[in-house]
């Protein structure tokens, strides 16, 4: 079975890249390969965050290896969050980085008297492989709701309604959204690629 490392410590993206690629690839997270280092992440937008994440991993590991970032993107807020979606109420002192309650709560204050609730999910995938770099986009479009709903997922989930559905990500729970997410997209185009 092929061996990718998967340059993250987000304990949930792992076990949802691991639903998606299914028994086709071992998967090793950060820790599998002893990687206990704050890999860079200083980059302004998601192509080059996941780019240097995958080449931090691939210069110091020399593992085949692949790297991602998402964002949600908010029509009405000229596409912030965005790169820094994960510490969006950080930015303004109102939570700490990674504290989805407090991002989720910024960004319903932030839209509470926009009528426009347009947003996108987008994630960008960097794979390097045999020392070439390879990247993916997957992008699902939606509204956000105007209060949180729903339980499973994890982030933003509870707000995004994704275009098509009349639930939220945290609704409609791993097997759909994983089908049909941002991530799930841009993963599928990665294990397309692998496997031609």
């Amino acid at each position: 079975m092929k061996k990718l490392v998967f340059a993250t410590n987000n304990k949930h993206k792992l076990t949802e890249v691991r639903a998606i690629l299914g028994s086709q690839f071992e998967i090793l997270s950060l820790d599998d390969i002893n990687c206990h280092e704050d890999i860079p992440e200083t980059a302004d937008n998601l192509e080059d965050n996941a780019r240097q994440k995958a080449e931090y991993i691939y210069q110091h590991y020399h593992l085949d290896c692949f790297a991602d970032d998402s964002g949600l993107e908010v029509e009405a807020l000229q596409g912030a969050p965005g790169v820094y979606s994960a510490r969006y109420a950080a930015l303004e002192g109102t939570g700490e980085a990674h504290d989805s309650k407090a991002n989720m709560n910024r960004l319903l204050r932030e839209l509470k008297d926009k009528d426009n609730r347009k947003a996108q999910f987008r994630t960008i995938v960097c794979l390097i492989q045999d020392g070439k770099e390879h990247t993916f986009e997957g992008i699902v479009e939606g509204t956000i709701n105007p209060e949180e709903r729903g339980s499973s997922g994890f982030g933003y989930d509870p707000i995004f309604m994704p275009n098509g559905y009349d639930k939220t990500f945290a609704e409609l729970g791993e097997d759909v959204k994983n089908s049909i997410s941002h991530r799930a997209r841009a993963i599928k185009k990665l294990v397309d690629f692998l496997q031609s």
